[in-house]
């Protein structure tokens, strides 16, 4: 749509307004005496009474002519100003009173004059937006609504079992110390799951602050290759405890990226915890990391059950409850693999989990590698197996 500025249209509004009078002055006295002389030769003394008669209704036309142009020009003027100013500032009026009420499905007229059309152009921007915000804002009050509410009832499996041992622990039911050891061995094991629930809770709900809220993560130079050893270091005892052997392929050298450490660490764990609760008695687990052009590349695989095919798509997703053997019965709340996809996803990387041709699952993730970017003196090389 072609479009001029608010200037150019009053310019052209009082040159209608000026020169329209004129016009149909004009042709009126074209019509009138079929000439467009409008002075006489005769003079002014041979003019007679009856010639004066003749000429008073031609001088009322004129002045008709003049007023109708005038008129004419006012009106045209003010239906274009009304449907290319008026109506348009109209329009966001009233749709600025439906936002104030929260109503967003507003329409706004087009105009052709510039400085209108930008301003409402600009104010359509705004209401797609405030939809766009509105509908995400919807979104994640749903999803932790039903975060909260599943967290919450899966809280109460543990602290039920508390309630009862430790009341029985009260009462003297545990008369032995047999009893009494397997009692607070429970009571231990409850207390470990409410630890996990709590902590992932209060990741995923900092996390989805964070994207929501627009946030930016603690940012430092960052060796991916410790996070890894630390996350294997502090899950080696309970990998110990089902006599699965943790096996670990690190390259030599340092893969650097730009994060925050703790939480790199948190996703770490999530997967390596994740892989460990799924894996059989005397299962193995192995974790890889190595480069590739301008990524860290780490990969988890464990000797379980692997994904069902159903399950694939949904795995990253929050609270999702498999069908199969890798689900909640463990003792997870189904956070876990969320929250690392978001913390990856947070640096600039992503995740994906897949099933190994020879059985058990794999989750691979990459992150953006700046190695290569820094005057480093030792350069990656292949490294062993550790156990």
């Amino acid at each position: 749509m072609r479009t001029i500025r608010i200037r150019t249209f009053l310019i052209w509004a009082l040159l209608l307004i000026s020169t329209l009078p004129w016009i149909t002055f004009v042709v009126v006295h074209l019509l009138l005496t079929k000439q467009l002389a409008f002075a006489t030769n005769q003079p002014q003394t041979q003019v007679q009474a009856h010639d004066v008669m003749r000429m008073a209704p031609f001088n009322a036309w004129q002045i008709f002519a003049i007023i109708l142009g005038f008129g004419l020009a006012v009106f045209i003027v003010g239906i274009a100003m009304r449907r290319f100013i008026i109506k348009p500032l109209e329009a966001m009026r009233r749709a600025a009173g439906q936002i104030a009420v929260g109503d967003l499905d507003v329409v706004l007229s087009k105009s052709r004059v510039l400085e209108i059309a930008e301003v409402s152009n600009g104010f359509e921007s705004m209401v797609v937006g405030l939809q766009n915000a509105f509908q995400k804002q919807t979104v994640l009050e749903e999803e932790r609504t039903f975060v909260i509410n599943a967290v919450a009832h899966d809280l109460r499996t543990p602290i039920f079992a508390l309630r009862g041992y430790l009341d029985g622990l009260e009462k003297g039911i545990a008369h032995t110390p047999e009893k009494m050891a397997m009692y607070v061995a429970v009571c231990k094991e409850s207390a470990g799951q409410l630890d996990h629930l709590v902590t992932d809770l209060f990741t995923f709900t900092q996390m989805a602050y964070t994207e929501a809220d627009g946030f930016a993560i603690q940012s430092e130079l960052v060796d991916i290759k410790d996070v890894v050893m630390q996350s294997v270091d502090g899950l080696r005892v309970l990998a110990t405890e089902k006599e699965i052997s943790l096996l670990v392929d690190v390259h030599s050298g340092n893969f650097y990226i730009h994060g925050d450490r703790h939480l790199l660490a948190r996703a770490m764990n999530n997967l390596i915890d994740n892989a460990v609760r799924h894996t059989p008695q005397k299962g193995d687990i192995r974790v890889q990391c190595s480069r590739s052009p301008g990524k860290v590349r780490i990969v988890v695989r464990d000797s379980g059950a692997g994904f069902s095919i159903e399950d694939i798509p949904h795995v990253f997703e929050p609270l999702y409850r498999g069908e199969d053997s890798r689900n909640r019965s463990t003792g997870g709340a189904g956070l876990g693999l969320a929250i690392a996809q978001r913390i990856i996803r947070r640096h600039g990387g992503d995740v994906a989990a897949e099933n190994h041709a020879d059985g058990g699952a794999i989750v691979t993730f990459w992150l953006p590698d700046i190695t290569d970017g820094l005057p480093l003196t030792i350069q990656p090389s292949v490294g062993d197996w550790i156990d």
